[in-house]
């Protein structure tokens, strides 16, 4: 599928709009509603509890300006919306809710001829060693209710990217395309069919929203998050979004078709979810991962995460192939609005070309980007459940807050090449919203 979006001109004017900043750019389309019985038919959000400042309004703006309702819009050429979706539209992760359920209910399989090294090719040997003595191997599911120590080690290697004894569990990967934390879930999905994951990520979810906010479950000897809910703010925007006449998806670094369950929650069917994809085999998933643009399905060395949500979007949402598809689309052809709270979603909001709503997690290179908004385009809001204090120090902008493919900590810079400097912490919890 491939779609255009010639939303570009109307960018920098509506970026402006709600700065009280001059501009001689080019007006943005008049919304319809100024035009008579048009206003009533104009879809509104209603859920004003919660938004910081002026961003309720500025999301309102942008509907307005590029929805139905303006005059640019055309049904053939839907603006895009794209939402990253743990702890963005959802607070908690919902790949961690099925990893723990698993765990709870031995749904993890034994790996290929006992070997943990075929779950990862970025599994380090202390941690394969680790996993196969707290593992060993004594069917085709292991024990992980029962053995306390498997349930541990696999929890900790998970969770932490790390050994129960502290030895680093990956290692060799891209840092700007791979997280081998998250991809681990995916590949240790193997041999279920993806109705069966969904089966499991459906247990999951229901236990999660039932249990009241700030439970805790046990898995193996330790004490994890067992509680999730949807944001009230988030579901409202995204079905005013789709009311408004966005295209409007889910983009996550959980596996596809655990996000798809979640999706649903919010009206986004699986065409509009997008997630980790696994190869399968005779209808079942395999340990190796699909790829995007130059790399190839079976290579593992790009999920959806940091630069692979840029490629997600644009092979499968935009139709670009090929090395193209890992580059930065031109502005006509890119997202209007974009929503994040890591640096998992960075390019993909910088992308954005009217407005990028960032939840503040305290997320480094995030939020010195949103914090520095040279453009005017960034709206950065208290996480809406349990929101994040003060960040005593500022963000370490001019020195360490980027992280480069190999790992190595750097200045982040602008797209000119020019280091953004730290960066106060002034929108989180206990601050002043509407």
């Amino acid at each position: 599928m491939k779609i255009k979006h010639r939303w570009y001109a109307a960018a920098a004017a509506l970026a402006v709009a709600g700065t009280g900043l001059a501009t001689t750019a080019q007006a943005a389309p008049a919304p319809r509603a100024a035009h008579g019985t048009a206003a009533a038919k104009c879809p509104a959000l209603t859920v004003s509890k919660g938004w910081y400042g002026d961003n309720k309004d500025r999301l309102q703006r942008l509907l307005d300006t590029y929805g139905r309702c303006g005059d640019g819009y055309g049904r053939h050429d839907k603006p895009l919306a794209v939402f990253d979706w743990d702890n963005t539209v959802i607070k908690n992760d919902v790949g961690d809710a099925t990893m723990f359920w698993m765990l709870r209910h031995d749904k993890i399989r034994t790996p290929e001829r006992g070997d943990w090294r075929t779950t990862s090719r970025y599994l380090t040997a202390p941690a394969a060693k680790a996993l196969a003595t707290a593992c060993p191997a004594t069917g085709p599911t292991l024990p992980t209710r029962t053995r306390t120590a498997c349930a541990d080690e696999i929890a900790a290697v998970y969770g932490e990217g790390a050994t129960t004894t502290g030895k680093e569990a990956f290692a060799g990967f891209d840092h700007r395309r791979m997280e081998p934390q998250y991809a681990w879930l995916a590949q240790l999905l193997r041999g279920w069919s993806p109705a069966r994951v969904k089966d499991f990520a459906a247990a999951a979810r229901k236990e999660n929203l039932a249990a009241p906010i700030g439970t805790e479950q046990r898995v193996g000897s330790g004490k994890v998050t067992g509680w999730a809910r949807y944001y009230d703010q988030q579901r409202d925007l995204i079905r005013t979004l789709k009311k408004a006449g966005f295209d409007t998806y889910v983009v996550s670094a959980s596996p596809e078709p655990v996000a798809e369950v979640w999706a649903k929650g919010v009206g986004l069917d699986a065409r509009h979810t997008l997630g980790i994809r696994n190869v399968t085999r005779e209808g079942r998933l395999t340990a190796r991962l699909k790829g995007c643009g130059s790399v190839a399905d079976g290579a593992d060395s790009m999920i959806t995460y940091i630069d692979g949500k840029r490629c997600a979007i644009n092979e499968r949402i935009l139709g670009v192939r090929g090395k193209a598809a890992e580059k930065v689309q031109p502005a006509a052809k890119r997202q209007v609005f974009a929503a994040g709270d890591s640096d998992t979603d960075v390019s993909f909001l910088r992308d954005a070309t009217g407005l990028r709503l960032v939840l503040n997690r305290n997320k480094a290179e995030l939020m010195c980007r949103a914090y520095d908004n040279g453009d005017r385009r960034w709206l950065i809001n208290p996480m809406f459940i349990e929101p994040k204090g003060k960040q005593p120090a500022p963000y370490p902008c001019a020195t360490t807050g980027y992280t480069g493919r190999d790992g190595t900590k750097a200045p982040v810079r602008r797209a000119d090449g020019s280091v953004i400097r730290d960066q106060q912490d002034t929108v989180y919890g206990g601050s002043t919203t509407s």
